[in-house]
């Protein structure tokens, strides 16, 4: 009798281990699918990253710096929402054109040909870019009369976050320091 309980002791122990083992191997399977789909997501936020700094470079370096204001549209919504340094906010691709046009009327050798820093993640991107100009024609102002040109050039750290949806950007936030532009170019 005592030599049935040993083996009925074992019988009971190999099955309660073998419930655990599987257990066990479930749970591993489980942790392991939820990895590889952890590790697929990354995959995919780091290609849309890389794609969306490859966009912004061409962005800055080759459309805004010549002024190809067509192809904007390659890499904007046309309900764009920008946010520009001094405060105010637009809505809409013609709008930003417009704006980024007025830029190039006073100082048209306005370019970017730098990002020393380039951070993206998923469908968030940001660059820190060097602007840089000289102040040669006259600067409208909104009352019509203008500002004779300075003659002297610029060279501000600018930062552009952009949030992107569908492979446009929808939403662009802008910053650079207006004081100290306004300090090179000789009007502050």
């Amino acid at each position: 009798m005592a030599n049935q309980f040993v083996w009925i002791s074992i019988i009971i122990g190999v099955f309660f281990a073998g419930l655990a083992l599987g257990f066990t191997v479930q749970t591993s399977d489980q942790s392991i699918q939820s990895s590889n789909t952890e590790l697929e997501n990354y995959k995919i936020a780091e290609e849309l990253a890389t794609k969306h700094l490859a966009t912004f470079d061409e962005l800055d370096f080759d459309v805004f710096t010549n002024q190809k204001w067509d192809r904007l549209k390659e890499s904007h919504s046309n309900d764009i929402v920008v946010h520009w340094p001094d405060g105010h906010q637009t809505v809409g691709i013609e709008k930003h054109i417009e704006d980024l046009k007025a830029m190039f009327v006073y100082a048209p050798d306005t370019h970017i040909q730098e990002h020393p820093v380039r951070i993206a993640s998923g469908e968030w991107t940001s660059v820190i870019g060097i602007m840089e100009g000289t102040f040669t024609e006259p600067m409208p102002l909104p009352d019509g009369n203008s500002i004779p040109p300075t003659g002297k050039s610029f060279k501000l750290k600018m930062a552009t976050i952009g949030h992107w949806k569908n492979g446009v950007m929808d939403e662009e936030y802008l910053f650079w320091d207006n004081l100290e532009f306004m300090k090179q170019i000789g009007l502050a």
